[in-house]
């Protein structure tokens, strides 16, 4: 009986020291976690900002088409009149 009582005590102090250490140890490491991503989204706003307003920025001129009809011409549908 005396070796189950001391199993028991010894159980119940690991437990504790377990829970004192967790208390102390996880906020320390998700705030790690935290300022870990929250480097990572300023890293990313910073590499993703767009130019000053008011300049413009051209990657690409599409070839103009030859031969299309111009906007000023307009563009002609037949027609029925109804009665």
């Amino acid at each position: 009986m005396p070796e189950f009582l001391s199993f028991l005590l010894t159980i119940l102090l690991v437990w504790y020291i377990i829970r004192a250490l967790a208390r102390i140890l996880l906020p320390m490491l998700f705030q790690s976690v935290i300022n870990k991503a929250q480097q990572q989204q300023h890293h990313q706003q910073n590499y993703n900002q767009s130019p000053p307003q008011g300049k413009v920025k051209v990657d690409y001129m599409p070839k103009s088409k030859k031969g299309a009809v111009p906007d000023s011409e307009g563009e002609f549908v037949d027609y029925e009149e109804v009665k």
